[in-house]
């Protein structure tokens, strides 16, 4: 991002109430991530190992929770927290505009205060929004569902759709509901389907990205990280803490331990034990999983010299 006019080094560290390293007039013109730097932006680094990586690279400023020498032509920030700080200044100079001359649908909603919901949004009947929520565009809100406080629903997603249930091509009425807790975050074109009779809850603090799909009576907890593409069929629980990174599929009436680590493209055909990494379809211990791999690679060097 490149700030609409530079600005010293002393500013920006007295937005933070920081202290800096450097000459007080030095110039900063943008504010990047370390893999988008360019000479004259600002960065962060708060794992030690990135170190080097962050004081070698093209920025010129760097927030940094460690005093270290500073490299010729760069300057540094002091914080105690490298990330809130860079968070801030991002949303600083491009905060999330408020728009203007809504126009959305809405039954008989209780939305809390401090609560934006953009344009083409649809809003049910009995749903309840808490406070300081962002609805982005085309966001549909089924009847009966609930949104904790702090949430963010990216444009285009659906909460709370009927329940993929049939028996013999009859479909089963949903009557449940879709819970989401505070301070939660969905991506752009998820679908979260209702309960059938129960309730489909997504846990606080868990963040979804685009294009999820979470199926119904399912339980996903707190903390949870879902990469593009994840599909959850209903009916499955997923624990505190599990990370499943993109593509995964999770099949009905499973349990997915806390903590758990499932890896990209891996389908999750039982229930997976919390605390361990897992690879494959059907997923299986990563470590296993990598082990069987490399044999199956070797398979034709050992058939050659069996010939």
């Amino acid at each position: 991002m490149k700030l609409n006019k530079n600005h010293s080094l002393s500013a920006i560290a007295s937005l933070l109430n920081a202290q800096f390293i450097g000459d007080s007039e030095f110039i900063i013109s943008g504010i990047n991530e370390i893999h988008r730097v360019e000479n004259g932006d600002l960065t962060f680094v708060n794992v030690e190992k990135y170190y080097k990586k962050a004081l070698t690279s093209a920025a010129t400023t760097i927030i940094i929770d460690k005093e270290v020498p500073c490299p010729e032509g760069k300057t540094l920030i002091l914080s105690n927290d490298p990330f809130r700080d860079y968070n801030f200044l991002c949303q600083y100079f491009r905060p999330t505009p408020v728009p203007v001359n809504q126009h959305y649908s809405l039954g008989d909603a209780q939305i809390g205060e401090g609560t934006i919901i953009h344009s083409g949004c649809v809003i049910g009947n009995h749903v309840r929004i808490g406070k300081n929520c962002i609805i982005y565009p085309n966001v549909v809100i089924y009847d009966y569902c609930e949104i904790g406080d702090n949430v963010i629903i990216h444009a285009n997603t659906t909460i709370g759709s009927d329940a993929f249930y049939f028996s013999n091509f009859k479909k089963m009425h949903s009557c449940g509901r879709a819970i989401i807790h505070d301070w939660v975050e969905i991506g752009a074109n998820c679908s979260i389907d209702k309960g059938v009779s129960g309730d489909t809850i997504i846990g606080a603090y868990t963040k979804l990205d685009n294009q999820v799909h979470i199926g119904h009576d399912t339980e996903v907890g707190e903390r949870c990280i879902f990469a593009a593409q994840v599909g959850i069929a209903g009916v499955s629980k997923i624990e505190d803490n599990v990370i499943l990174w993109g593509k995964v599929g999770v099949t009905k009436d499973v349990v997915i331990g806390k903590g758990a680590i499932v890896m990209a493209a891996a389908g999750v055909a039982k229930s997976l034990e919390g605390g361990k990494a897992y690879f494959g379809a059907p997923a299986k211990e990563s470590r296993k999983a990598f082990r069987e791999l490399y044999a199956v690679a070797e398979l034709p060097d050992l058939l050659a010299k069996l010939r």
